[in-house]
């Protein structure tokens, strides 16, 4: 890792900026003085631990600071930081005409897994913190937080003016309700993939009328995440409120609200005359469903819509051609190609390596993605997070046909075998699994493709209930997240209903070494730490292969030439109210 040398530290101003933070955020200033933290990821994780952006700019400044106090400047633009959720500066009043794909179910912000839903669902509704696209957290609904010495009490400091869009004004009883509701597992809600293990309903606790504790069952230093969009269920909703009832009204605190709704055809948004800052840019937003990505980049084409809400370089390269705005980022997007680690033949690791070993996983990366994503290396550990290791410490696996077929026969079915892989109709997901079955048929394996609509292949995404998580095989899209802990929990933690741990396991992988160590790395607060354990899970991942990681992607969004202020996030969200045309 590169490290920024702080060799002329003003120690006096540094010393009262840090005391009484606390035992976790003294570490993580700590770490960034002693050069293990480059500026922007000490930047991004001091805004995950509550450490306010004034506070972080006097830290930078007393850290390259003569002895006698005297500045060298301010950081520059390029670390990383934005202003957060706030209202930008161009022309308002226009309707911006959104293309998205169809929600694959009713809009409930407790059931809801897929990018339409997702996109709709943040009109209406916001999370305690804001998350940028660089992975910087910023206060939303609530003001601040910190977390105890060892990050298993979260304390969050709520607005006093929020409203929501009928009326009400929100309180911390809405926020515990909320949360309560979330982490319950028998309410079967998405969230448990993010708080099984982590949070149960009686450890969410009403301090005072603007403050809410979060006592969670292990540390977590990580834990601003699961309350921003990257946990994109957990919008605040009023005390008792019936999220079966949510698409009727959606209820939320955010800047639009609904006006129509029309399942598989479209929803418009107007201005929240409630809303607690400063209002939306647009007076309306109109959004257009689409079964899949080809009409939508057709509308964009022909300019009966202002914006997409993501396109894939495979399906829609003709949007790279320079006639669009095209937002490109760097991110954790990903695949997961699960194996069904209790049903043969795929109970033996051999055989899941084999398949592995398949892939060009380089030619998939340029075929797919004309070069915007990074080459995976069946872990979740995506090159842009900064725990990660990767090679040439843990080996890149590489395409390898007669290994395959030695470690086939070695796995008991040396004479190949027939599985059905399970998959949803988005973006290059169907030009990959074709890849995949033409590759698996090189050494002997047959795989019968069962290409669903997002509706058929998520059901409701529990296990038991759908074919995404009940599928021999499956491959399923993942957005991104700021930290890999959603990763290392839902799809590869064991089952435990009981808990919620594990609620996406498609891959039924049961390891006590694995559940210790990805526990043991979301309570590490320090880079080095995480680093350690991170190589520890790579390699173990590498060797078990109960999941296939073939890439990690960059998200792409196009826009027309004169629309601007349109910001998406890697968590697949697409924020309008700063969309203004020119």
């Amino acid at each position: 890792m590169d490290k920024d040398a702080h060799t002329t530290v003003n120690h006096r101003r540094l010393d009262r900026l840090r005391r009484g933070r606390g035992p976790v955020a003294e570490h993580v200033i700590d770490e960034f003085v002693a050069g293990n933290l480059p500026r922007r990821e000490f930047l991004r994780r001091g805004t995950m631990i509550g450490l306010s952006l004034p506070i972080l700019v006097a830290i930078l400044d007393a850290c390259a600071s003569s002895s006698s106090g005297t500045s060298t400047g301010k950081p520059k633009s390029s670390s990383g930081v934005m202003s957060g959720p706030a209202t930008g500066q161009g022309k308002p009043g226009a309707t911006i005409r959104a293309g998205i794909l169809a929600p694959a179910a009713a809009i409930n912000p407790l059931t809801i897994a897929d990018p339409g839903a997702t996109q709709l669902l943040g009109q209406v509704g916001e999370w305690l913190a804001f998350t940028d696209q660089h992975f910087n957290y910023h206060p939303w609904l609530a003001t601040s937080w910190s977390s105890n010495a060892d990050a298993t009490v979260w304390t969050f400091k709520l607005r006093n003016d929020v409203k929501f869009n009928n009326g009400k004004s929100m309180t911390a009883d809405d926020v515990v309700y909320s949360f309560k509701t979330q982490s319950d597992p028998k309410n079967g809600g998405i969230s448990l993939s993010v708080f099984g293990s982590v949070l149960v309903p009686d450890g969410v606790v009403k301090v005072a009328d603007d403050t809410v504790a979060f006592h969670l069952e292990s540390p977590n230093a990580s834990f601003i995440d699961a309350v921003s969009p990257d946990n994109y269920n957990m919008v605040i909703v009023p005390d008792g409120f019936n999220y079966a009832d949510f698409q009727k009204n959606m209820v939320g605190t955010g800047r639009f609200v609904n006006k129509s709704y029309s399942a598989n055809q479209g929803a418009t948004f107007a201005r929240n005359a409630h809303y607690w800052g400063k209002p939306a840019l647009p007076e309306k937003v109109e959004f257009t469903f689409y079964p899949e990505e080809s009409p939508m980049t057709a509308a964009l084409e022909g300019g009966s819509i202002d914006t997409n809400g993501g396109f894939s370089a495979h399906a829609s390269p003709q949007l790279l051609n320079g006639s669009y705005n095209v937002i490109a980022l760097r991110q954790s997007t990903h695949r997961e190609l699960s194996m069904r680690n209790d049903i043969s033949p795929f109970t033996n690791k051999y055989v899941r390596q084999a398949i592995a070993l398949s892939l060009d996983r380089p030619a998939i990366v340029q075929a797919l993605f004309k070069g915007y994503a990074d080459v995976g290396n069946d872990s979740p550990f995506a090159p842009v997070f900064k725990a990660a290791v990767g090679p040439p410490s843990v080996p890149q696996r590489r395409q390898n046909l007669a290994l395959a077929r030695e470690l086939l026969k070695k796995g008991g079915v040396g004479s190949g075998f027939r599985t059905p892989l399970l998959t949803e109709q988005f973006q290059e997901i169907p030009a990959f699994v074709q890849i995949l079955k033409q590759a698996a048929a090189r050494i002997g394996v047959d795989i019968e493709l069962h290409v669903e609509t997002q509706t058929k292949y998520f059901g409701e995404s529990t296990i038991g209930k759908s074919d995404w998580l009940d599928g021999q095989m499956s491959y399923v899209a993942y957005g991104a997240r700021g930290v890999p802990n959603l990763f290392l929990e839902a799809p590869l933690q064991s089952v435990d209903a009981k808990t919620g741990q594990g609620a996406w396991n498609a891959a039924r992988f049961n390891s006590p070494a694995y559940d210790k160590l990805s526990k043991e790395f979301i309570a590490a607060a320090d880079i080095a730490t995480q680093r350690r354990l991170a190589k520890q899970i790579e390699l173990l991942l590498l060797d078990e292969t109960p999941i296939i990681y073939p890439y990690f992607y960059y998200g792409l969004t196009a826009t027309q030439k004169n629309v601007h202020g349109v910001y998406p996030t890697s968590v697949a969200e697409l924020y309008l109210w700063n969309a203004w045309k020119s």
